[in-house]
């Protein structure tokens, strides 16, 4: 009977182990399910919110990209407007001109210097984001290699660059002016390379640019053969293709390309910016498109 007794005890204490155990297993298991109730719960009621971005030229395909990626990593409550890409000087003058901005990038410290200001950004918000490089670039299969500034000096090439209002021919001008081919003037007299601001002078008697008032207008201008080379930006060999680099331009010839952001001081939607420019340099997704399309992070 006593043997009866211990078995039916065993039994017992097992049948409850496996009732607490079952129990414990519910709860996580509700928990779990509470957890991804209140998540969904969270985005779905999260405040509908579009950003409007204005970013340099020279970001389009990427930032494309990575708003694509930031409203899919968790933020569905997210739109972006129709984002403007211009030069930064252009970008400066839609501010100024009343033109609605969250969010301001530009392709030079000097522009974004210009932004704060005038007003249009809240300078406390401005951050590095990136950096980048400039290059000589030709039509594919040009049979063109090693270009450097002295060829150009030299008269070997015709050759583009960005207007004033373009970061990417400022820092050309800038590093053009090394080897005689741009004449500062103003407060650049007897200055040249990073020294300089790369605007406001003029070139040379005998060198005759193309101008264009986009870096990517630039870029196209190699890439139909108008001339010999252009000067871009390494990310503008990744977003248009149809040229190819044939020369680096000594970056000691030229002020730092560094892409400043800042939250403009007009935006309705300052939180949901600070959220997004943090995502932007933080996040490992976007950190592999920025470097995809060629952007060295800041």
């Amino acid at each position: 009977m006593a043997k009866a007794w211990k078995k039916l005890s065993i039994l017992a204490l097992a049948a409850a182990l496996s009732a607490m155990v079952a129990m414990v297993g519910c709860s996580a298991e509700q928990k779990s399910e509470e957890a991804t109730d209140e998540k969904a719960t969270t985005e779905t009621t999260a405040e509908p919110v579009e950003l409007q971005v204005f970013a340099a030229n020279s970001l389009s395909k990427a930032m494309e990209e990575v708003q694509a990626a930031y409203i899919e990593d968790g933020h569905s409550n997210v739109t972006f407007a129709d984002t403007q890409y211009k030069s930064s000087g252009e970008l400066n003058e839609m501010l100024g001109a009343g033109s609605y901005a969250d969010l301001l990038i530009s392709a030079s410290k000097s522009s974004m210097d210009t932004a704060a200001k005038e007003g249009y950004v809240v300078e406390g918000t401005r951050v590095d984001m990136f950096k980048n490089d400039l290059v000589i670039v030709s039509k594919e299969s040009s049979g063109l290699k090693d270009v450097t500034l002295q060829d150009i000096a030299d008269g070997k090439y015709t050759f583009c660059v960005g207007d004033e209002s373009v970061p990417a021919g400022n820092y050309a001008d800038q590093a053009l002016s090394t080897v005689g081919v741009y004449i500062p003037s103003g407060d650049d007299e007897g200055k040249t390379g990073k020294d300089i601001s790369g605007k406001k002078g003029a070139f040379a008697e005998g060198y005759n640019p193309v101008l264009d008032t986009s870096v990517g207008n630039v870029c196209k201008h190699a890439q139909s053969g108008d001339v010999d080379v252009a000067f871009v930006y390494t990310s503008d060999v990744y977003r248009f293709g149809g040229v190819e680099i044939v020369g680096t331009v000594p970056a000691d010839t030229h002020k730092n390309i560094v892409y400043p952001g800042a939250i403009t001081s007009q935006s309705k939607n300052v939180e949901a910016t600070q959220e997004f420019l943090g995502w932007c340099q933080n996040s490992g997704k976007a950190q592999e498109i920025w470097q995809k399309w060629g952007f060295e992070l800041a």
